[in-house]
């Protein structure tokens, strides 16, 4: 349908005339990242990357369920979280690298809610060796966790994710990659490069296929943040690697997570974003 051109002293474009009356009538930056009322699934949420985006969600307005495979991580983190808001977080002890707990895990979330409005696939883990030493197991555990495990979880909790998702108001899907993705510096992890790769291709193709479902998928490479997986890196070491000068903080990873799964992102599909400090273009 053509466009037809419009004075509209705001805007001054050619605009839809469906549009017309919303956009006059719109205050742009109205509950423009407010997650109010929305349920979250942050996997690997109560540690490192995933307590940060936990956090965030939480305080943007979510109420946010928080699985890890330590029941102990998973309820100190939702005690501290409910301290500094009741009733915003909920601990599922989970191991999501066996796909037979899948199932099961998806079972008791649904006794809960009966629908899902944000899915964090951030569960993960690495592995180190030299390449002329590096075991099977260290290929095995990696892509399990960081692949297998995300696309079957994702799998099984379509149902809850399309219940309430529509055009105006999307469900989110946010996959957590890795520079790592498409950096050659492979630091001896040579099945977390891949394994992440793998997890942001995965993140395009679910975009096309859940699109006409109104469940939007995008993915984020984190450069480097302090957490205990990356504890053993030196940070003054890695903060050479950033050109902006420092490593990742909280508010960095969870102001881009709420912007994809707030209104202000609802435009965004598909994509891949380095969230990087420069890295890539060191």
């Amino acid at each position: 349908m053509l466009l037809k051109h419009s004075n509209h002293p705001r805007f001054g474009i050619f605009t839809h005339p469906i549009y017309l009356n919303k956009i006059e009538n719109l205050k742009l930056t109205e509950n423009l990242f407010s997650l109010e009322g929305k349920i979250a699934l942050v996997t690997g949420g109560a540690k490192g990357i995933g307590a940060m985006i936990s956090q965030g969600l939480i305080e943007a307005g979510a109420k946010v369920y928080v699985s890890s495979r330590s029941a102990e991580d998973c309820a100190s983190f939702a005690k501290k979280m409910n301290e500094m808001k009741a009733n915003s977080c909920v601990a599922l002890a989970v191991d999501l690298s066996k796909t037979e707990n899948i199932d099961q895990f998806v079972n008791v979330l649904s006794e809960k809610e009966d629908s899902l409005d944000i899915l964090i696939n951030n569960a993960g883990a690495t592995w180190g060796a030299p390449l002329e030493e590096f075991p099977e197991k260290g290929w095995d555990k990696i892509m399990n966790l960081n692949v297998k495990g995300v696309f079957f979880l994702t799998k099984a909790l379509l149902p809850m994710l399309k219940k309430n998702a529509d055009l105006e108001d999307p469900s989110r899907i946010v996959m957590i990659s890795s520079v790592a993705a498409t950096s050659s510096n492979s630091m001896m992890s040579y099945s977390y490069g891949p394994s992440k790769a793998a997890v942001t291709q995965l993140g395009k193709m679910l975009a096309k296929d859940l699109v006409k479902d109104h469940i939007l998928v995008n993915s984020i490479g984190p450069g480097f943040f302090p957490s205990k997986m990356t504890a053993h890196f030196d940070i003054e070491q890695m903060i050479q690697f950033h050109p902006v000068g420092r490593v990742g903080r909280a508010e960095d990873i969870a102001g881009l997570v709420i912007y994809l799964c707030s209104k202000a992102g609802s435009f965004m599909t598909g994509n891949y974003i380095p969230l990087d400090g420069g890295f890539l273009i060191n």
